[in-house]
């Protein structure tokens, strides 16, 4: 399960939020460090929170989705008010209605959303997300400095960039850049070869993959898989097209995003979602099992062929929702 916090700069009612998060996980052991397990996500302006589905803050969103809505409220990022059982307002949802949403009591699912990942131990969405703790790199330690900077090098160039242009970045954290890259890489945030270059940096691929991104400045990047892909877009807030091939006949599938809109083809498109049992980073557990595919039967056909492989076939809504909440925060200050 993700957690996500979308709140305006210094709202009051966050840490209130916080407190009831904790008691209502009943002091798991994610618990203890709360701060890496819940995303927070400050939204400023309504442009951004129509993206993020902000209707006031706080809004908690659980893998992705508010599970509160209210109908017909619109984006905002005014202070939003929640009723408990008894009608009374406050600036957060109570602990019960936490739990009730932790368990699945209230999570709402509209119709394009019901063949969206749920969770289960071997949950696909665990290493794409961090097992909920999110993409983007702790500000501690130059950690976050350096990650961004690592993605702002390829959105550029569409090219890793060598540990040396780094230097300057992890040394205003009074670090190393090969210390940075050690601590990122052991945290997943990216995959180190073994003389310490960068293989990836979640979304991008420093090596050819099957799904490559043309930006909008004119760099071509490649992706590490169709989730990946599809959060680009929204993490550097351009348009972008991404091309892929289905995995069973090698036919393409492209996505184009332009103005906060996406256009698949063939529209009959999908995506895979899956994972292989075992612990590990993403890159070897799941991208290659994150795919697009021209329709359903051919998805089915490959999901039948690689049983050791565990996950469904999503919605474009839905797969494209996952890698926008994914990606979208990480080069976001703060």
């Amino acid at each position: 399960m993700r957690i996500t916090i979308l709140t305006v700069p210094e709202c009051p009612n966050v840490p209130v939020l916080r407190e009831r998060i904790a008691e209502a996980l009943d002091g798991r052991a994610a618990v203890i460090e709360l701060i890496e397990l819940i995303e927070l996500i400050e939204v400023s302006a309504e442009s951004d929170a129509a993206r993020w589905g902000m209707t006031g803050s706080p809004t908690v969103l659980l893998d992705g989705i508010d599970p509160f809505p209210i109908p017909g409220a619109p984006p905002s990022v005014s202070c939003r008010l929640y009723r408990d059982a008894e009608g009374r307002t406050d600036g957060a949802p109570s602990v019960q209605a936490l739990r009730e949403a932790f368990s699945g009591a209230r999570r709402p699912q509209a119709a394009d959303e019901q063949d969206c990942c749920e969770t289960d131990p071997l949950d696909p969405l665990d290493p794409i997300g961090r097992s909920g703790r999110g993409r983007r790199a702790p500000a501690e330690r130059g950690l976050r400095m350096v990650q961004q900077a690592i993605l702002r090098h390829f959105a550029a160039t569409g090219r890793a960039p060598d540990a040396a242009l780094l230097e300057p970045v992890a040394a205003e954290a009074g670090r190393t850049a090969g210390e940075v890259l050690a601590e990122l890489d052991h945290e997943d945030f990216l995959t180190l070869d073994a003389s310490g270059r960068i293989e990836a940096a979640y979304p991008f691929s420093a090596g050819e993959t099957r799904h490559q991104v043309q930006l909008a400045n004119g760099v071509s990047v490649w992706s590490m898989c169709a989730i990946d892909a599809l959060g680009i877009s929204a993490m550097l807030g351009q348009d972008v097209t991404v091309s892929s091939t289905d995995p069973v006949d090698a036919q393409p599938v492209t996505v184009s995003f332009a103005n906060g809109s996406a256009t698949w083809e063939p529209a009959e498109a999908v995506v895979f979602v899956g994972r292989r049992e075992g612990e590990g980073p993403a890159a070897a557990v799941c991208c290659d099992a994150l795919n697009f595919f021209t329709g359903q039967a051919s998805a089915e056909q490959w999901q039948l062929a690689h049983p050791e492989v565990r996950g469904e076939i999503v919605s474009q809504a839905c797969a494209t929702r996952i890698g926008q909440q994914t990606f979208g925060p990480l080069l976001q200050d703060g």
